[in-house]
């Protein structure tokens, strides 16, 4: 029993060692070479794991004196192929220098591209951010100016003046109608005097 035992492991080693120097060739490989040795060692890979299953059905049938052994031994083999399956596949997906450079272009033209990008967004942001800084003090005028109007400071007449005076100085089109649009209810429920 224990010479199936290690007549498997002799084929494991064996098959490992094959499918290991297959996945260090992957990245270098691209088109249709690249395609049959990834399919290669998926067939590889897939012996090995039923000669893992080979080998744990023969650990089972080893007297419980040597059982021990045998199954630390199939649990590192079981973790060796577990990282080769790993390593293949990010082999997989990992591509050669030249294919790399091909993909990504010259890096200093790219960088120089993505600095212009960089700062045009960073304009674009700057000025977004005065926008809303604007916007943001005219609603803080506005309910000054509300609070105001509800205690009875001004009269309503004064309120419709000013309402029409807002409306005329186009500051930033659409908050400025905004605010006006709220001053306007505010100084209609004002009383006449």
């Amino acid at each position: 029993m224990s010479s199936d035992f290690e007549a498997y492991e002799q084929d494991f080693g064996t098959l490992t060692a094959e499918v290991t120097n297959k996945i260090g060739r992957i990245p270098k490989l691209s088109g249709e070479e690249k395609t049959q040795l990834v399919l290669n060692v998926d067939k590889q890979l897939e012996e090995v794991r039923e000669l893992l299953e080979q080998m744990d059905l023969e650990a089972r049938e080893i007297p419980i004196q040597s059982r021990a052994m045998y199954n630390s031994r199939l649990k590192s083999y079981k973790q060796e192929v577990e990282k080769l399956e790993k390593d293949f596949k990010r082999s997989r997906i990992a591509y050669s220098d030249e294919v790399r450079n091909e993909l990504l272009g010259d890096e200093a033209s790219s960088s120089e591209n993505q600095r212009a990008h960089l700062l045009d967004n960073t304009e674009k942001l700057e000025r977004s951010s005065r926008r809303l800084e604007a916007g943001y003090q005219i609603a803080v005028e506005t309910g000054v100016i509300a609070v105001s109007l509800t205690r009875g400071n001004k009269t309503r007449e004064w309120c419709t003046d000013n309402y029409q005076l807002f409306t005329s100085h186009h500051v930033t089109g659409d908050l400025c109608h905004l605010s006006a649009s709220l001053l306007l209810p505010v100084c209609r429920s004002l009383p006449l005097l």
